[in-house]
């Protein structure tokens, strides 16, 4: 292909998106297909010679299509959202284009700088103390690293590094491997996998903590927790905190918890991968009070704020802690300007040295939404989930099982687990919309995601519809 025909294969593609886009909502949501059903559609090898691009297209809709589960469609309302929109779309396509790999400075100084000014942006948006942004002074800063998962571990893995030095400090005797065998970290029993399976790549302990009536975790649970593990010789050294948790969309009571991490020396992260968008509108930024106790915050930007996947925004107060803990400097990677200050080498944040320039994405969608748009969106999702919550409720045959604070509810038919799984393995049958489940105290609930850029209300009544026609049917069956 030469940039000739480069030229028309985009624009090309360029329709197909938009094509799949403005009409993917006439698509089954969830694909009928069986484990395996691609093999046997293509061939057992790569070709010996080149094949035609109509050729690969055709095959697009013949192999693909079928197994694609529709994250855009406003009929998917299982897990979080998937956020997209046509800037964040153009501006991966120009990352792709420029195809620099911005692990230094020197390696691409715009890749670089962009993502410091873009996180101070975004920071700012999001009211963080002046502590957290870089600015041309700051201690701390921002990074975009690939997932929530990535910057839950790297969080740890940085706070285990402090909590060695420090205890070495005491007690220079002691071996790192025995310190490290004493470490405790902690996180809520609703918080997601990826806290623990940190702790498992980390090599430390990690504890879950229990959870109020309303889902959260409050100080004094922890507080008793890490009296324990102190009295019996161990050294609690991380909690991370969730604010809306997966399965219900809780919030711990950071504003407790921080002071008493603080007290212990205890490195205290923030989870708010899907919440934390929400707190760019003045109304659900009390949501993050409590911040201020942190040492980290991170968000995903690519849940729902625009901005394609991936792009998860992280921030520290200290950026030594988190560089300390992994700084190497081979001399292929030295260059001129390297200790003049003004100056961050994302390598020394992150798991991977090699980086695309995903600070694009945010670039391109900050100045073609404004904050007044991306907080438009943010409040008719929002609204959406009210709606939904308040169809919920109108229905005797149902139960709302968390508080609905953003775009999430969690509802149940009343009756047996079995009834409830029965009912979304039905609506899972028929692939009209995509639910998803969780268990809360227990019980088998069913989650109502808006994930939508193009959801309206007339989505979220039809699915409501759709759910309360199965229902019908079900208890109909159940009782004959």
């Amino acid at each position: 292909m030469d940039a000739a025909e480069f030229r028309r294969r985009g624009k090309e593609m360029v329709d197909f998106v938009a094509d799949y886009l403005e009409n993917i909502e006439h698509r089954r949501v969830y694909p009928d297909v069986e484990p395996g059903y691609l093999r046997s559609m293509i061939p057992s090898e790569a070709p010996l010679e080149p094949e035609s691009y109509e050729d690969v297209l055709k095959d697009v809709d013949r192999v693909i299509m079928p197994g694609i589960t529709h994250w855009q469609s406003p009929h998917f309302h299982a897990y979080f959202p998937s956020a997209s929109s046509y800037p964040a779309l153009l501006a991966d396509m120009l990352c792709g284009g420029l195809g620099c790999i911005g692990f230094t400075w020197a390696a691409s100084p715009a890749c670089t700088e962009l993502e410091t000014v873009m996180l101070d942006w975004l920071g700012q948006m999001l009211q963080l103390p002046e502590d957290f942004l870089a600015g041309t002074k700051g201690q701390g800063g921002g990074v975009i690293q690939g997932t929530a998962s990535e910057a839950t571990l790297m969080a740890l893995l940085a706070a285990r590094c402090k909590a060695v030095k420090c205890v070495h400090e005491s007690d220079p005797q002691r071996s790192e491997a025995d310190i490290i065998s004493k470490l405790i970290a902690y996180t809520s029993e609703e918080a997601h996998s990826s806290v623990e399976r940190a702790g498992l790549i980390g090599g430390v302990g990690i504890r879950m903590v229990a959870t109020d009536e309303h889902f959260s975790v409050r100080a004094e649970t922890l507080e008793k927790m890490v009296a324990e593990d102190k009295a019996a010789g161990f050294i609690p050294f991380f909690f991370c905190a969730t604010l809306g948790t997966t399965p219900s969309c809780a919030f711990d009571k950071i504003t407790e918890l921080g002071p008493l991490c603080n007290a212990e020396n205890i490195w205290m992260h923030i989870d708010a991968a899907y919440a934390g968008s929400s707190f760019i509108c003045p109304e659900f930024r009390p949501l993050l009070d409590g911040v201020e106790f942190a040492d980290s915050f991170n968000f995903n930007p690519h849940k729902w704020l625009l901005v394609n996947f991936d792009c998860s925004a992280m921030w520290v107060k200290k950026r030594t802690d988190l560089i300390g803990a992994f700084k190497l400097d081979p001399v292929y990677l030295k260059y001129d300007n390297q200790e003049s200050g003004l100056v961050t080498d994302y390598r020394h944040w992150g798991i991977p040295l090699g980086r695309r320039f995903r600070s694009l994405k945010l670039w391109f969608v900050f100045r073609m939404y404004g904050q007044s748009g991306l907080q438009a969106y943010i409040r008719k999702h929002v609204e959406l989930a009210k709606v939904f919550e308040t169809m919920v409720k109108k229905d005797k045959r149902f139960e709302i099982c968390a508080e609905v604070v953003l775009g999430l509810v969690c509802f149940r038919l009343k009756g047996s687990d079995e009834l409830n799984e029965a009912l979304l393995k039905e609506i899972t049958h028929l692939g009209r919309i995509h639910l998803v489940p969780c268990k809360l105290r227990g019980r088998f609930v069913l989650r109502f995601a808006v994930c939508g850029r193009t959801t309206e209300l007339r989505h979220v009544q039809e699915a409501w519809t759709h759910i309360t026609e199965l229902s019908s049917e079900l208890l109909l069956k159940h009782h004959s």
